[in-house]
């Protein structure tokens, strides 16, 4: 009996030594470090499992460039990689529908997708052929519309904006004629100042200013359409992952899903204050989009997103099945989520 225990007991015993590259820059706070950052799973994992699966952490520069993670983990590397997937759009467009979708999912429903309504199944089966495992290990929530040297009184305003925003939402602006950039965040600020692009999103109002955004840029609009919410994703090489016992990927799936929801509730902690000290403060001047701006942007979003479901295979099967879910979700947000926002939350105590 103890001979055929013997081999489960040693492979239990054995230790294992992993790196974690990063999207984001040393010292970001969510996107790095402080409460569920990547920083804080690493060392969750550490604890969890006694020290037996540890992870050394390097920001973007640190070891490989900042949008090379995926590659890096794919090809193993690194065995594990913090990001967000809609930066992999070249090479996985579907992929993008795994960070957020504009006019989509909050925190709570995307989530629910994820974990409940065969969300995680389908990004599983997209990463398979790059030899990765994804998973999501955090969440901003809803984010801020962006910066903007003007306001923006109606949706031809957007024509002709150089503007630093990802993901879907940067498809959405280009069919509105905005010129669209992709630069990491440590790149905003001076392109912001020096007027290489006129507007740009990051994320709220805590790391915005961190960034120093509002010394660029007064017009901050409030209206999250285009990220509702937003999930970071933590990608592990295919054949490290394999080589774990179950109860370390245990331990690694449990972390991850603690540090979405703790990085979450930090955002929610933080982000008011420092809305107020933007506004009261440091002249900035927040507020909606006008209604008719969004309408506008609603529209223009179904078209491209109906237009990139038409041309590519894996788009529409990601597409369908998540605006399957929304539709469900929705009647159930319509009962609760909405009507606790529109008549409870606003009457205060």
């Amino acid at each position: 009996m103890a001979s055929l225990a013997a081999p489960a007991v040693a492979r239990a015993q054995q230790t294992f030594s992993w790196k974690m590259t990063n999207a984001y820059g040393p010292g970001a706070p969510f996107y790095v470090t402080g409460p569920g950052s990547p920083t804080y799973f690493c060392d969750l994992v550490k604890q969890m499992s006694g020290g037996r699966l540890t992870i050394q952490h390097f920001a973007a520069g640190e070891l490989i460039p900042a949008l090379e993670g995926f590659d890096a983990c794919s090809a193993g590397t690194v065995e594990m990689n913090a990001a967000n997937s809609y930066f992999w759009a070249g090479k996985v467009p579907a992929a993008q529908f795994f960070t957020t979708v504009p006019f989509g999912l909050n925190f709570q429903g995307q989530n629910a997708w994820i974990y409940h309504g065969g969300g995680l199944a389908l990004w599983e089966e997209l990463y398979k052929p790059f030899n990765l495992v994804p998973m999501p290990m955090g969440n901003t929530g809803v984010q801020m519309t962006g910066w903007f040297r003007k306001p923006i009184e109606k949706i031809e305003d957007f024509k002709g904006l150089k503007m630093r925003i990802p993901g879907l939402a940067g498809k959405v602006y280009a069919q509105l004629g905005v010129d669209v950039k992709l630069l990491p965040g440590g790149e905003i600020f001076p392109a912001l100042e020096r007027g290489v692009i006129d507007a740009a999103e990051f994320v709220g109002p805590y790391q915005d200013r961190r960034l120093g955004l509002q010394k660029a840029a007064k017009y901050y609009y409030t209206t999250g359409w285009h990220e509702p919410n937003n999930v970071t994703e933590l990608t592990i090489n295919q054949a490290a992952w394999d080589s774990l016992p179950d109860d370390l990927k245990a331990i690694v799936r449990t972390a991850a899903a603690a540090c979405n929801t703790i990085s979450h509730t930090w955002c929610e902690a933080t982000n008011a204050e420092a809305l107020d000290d933007l506004v009261k403060n440091q002249g900035v001047i927040a507020g909606p989009l006008p209604k008719e701006v969004v309408e506008g942007l609603r529209a223009t979003t179904k078209t491209t997103l109906d237009g990139l479901a038409a041309s590519d295979p894996k788009i529409k099967k990601v597409y369908d099945a998540f605006l399957a879910f929304k539709e469900k979700h929705d009647k159930w947000a319509g009962v609760s989520e909405a009507v606790f926002q529109e008549q409870i939350r606003v009457g205060g105590v």
